[in-house]
């Protein structure tokens, strides 16, 4: 898939979430969401940036917007995630990386010289009609909400 832009309609896609349910694009029409996508659970950054969006999730949603996180990590592990951090909205398991890969997010990295394929850490803000209106591609993880809320009063 071609690099999304802000006026792109998002991809479409089919999911697993934390708690074995389905979800697709569809079910993201008619409210904005925060599409965000890290590399992995329980990570430092990956924490960090949860818990900035379960923060701020109250004020986003005053705004119009619900939270959904994607990562290459199964349900199970989702669950345990959002268990320890007490994290309150859905995260997508993309096992088989097919919805990174749609938005464009999964790619080369290099880590200590050695070359993996993994996400790039990725915000989309996506409209009613699932157009997307924002993306963050350098995510503070420490102050992501904030980052966002920034973007959005401007």
């Amino acid at each position: 898939m071609a690099e999304l832009k802000v006026g792109d309609m998002a991809p479409e896609f089919t999911a697993t979430t934390q708690d074995g349910s389905t979800i697709s694009l569809s079910d993201l029409k008619g409210k904005r969401t925060v599409l965000y996508f890290y590399p992995k659970d329980n990570t430092s950054g990956c924490t960090l940036e949860a818990k900035s969006l379960r923060d701020g999730k109250e004020e986003l949603a005053h705004r119009g917007y619900r939270i959904v996180g994607v990562s290459p990590d199964s349900e199970r592990s989702h669950q345990n995630f959002c268990d320890k951090h007490s994290l309150n909205f859905t995260l997508i398991a993309d096992t088989d990386h097919s919805v990174c890969e749609a938005f464009g997010v999964w790619a080369e990295k290099s880590m200590y010289g050695r070359k993996y394929m993994g996400v790039k850490r990725t915000t989309f803000l996506l409209d009613e009609e699932c157009r997307v209106t924002h993306i963050f591609d350098k995510v503070k993880t420490a102050t992501h909400f904030e980052q966002i809320i920034n973007e959005l009063d401007k």
